[in-house]
């Protein structure tokens, strides 16, 4: 199955060389997880991100879908009051 990811910041380091504007399609086994995804494009386990699937909160358990949108950028830092 197709899934697109997003990767933003620092992250995108991760794409595969071949890929633009942060964005890969990837084609991946059904019944893949975030987890799967983040470990097929070496993303470490332990960095601190936040991921979106079509937009909604994810786990690195979440399954994933054909045509779903993976998006994994990191934490954003607050300002000053």
């Amino acid at each position: 199955m197709k899934v697109e990811v997003r990767l933003f910041a620092t992250l995108v380091a991760f794409l595969p060389p071949e890929t633009r504007d942060g964005a890969a399609h990837l084609d991946v086994p059904n019944g893949s997880t975030v987890r799967d995804i983040m470990r097929r494009l070496g993303i470490p386990a332990d960095l601190e991100r936040v991921t979106l699937v079509n937009g909604t909160d994810a786990t690195p358990e979440t399954p994933l879908h054909p045509s779903d949108v993976l998006t994994i950028f990191p934490p954003l830092a607050g300002g000053t009051q």
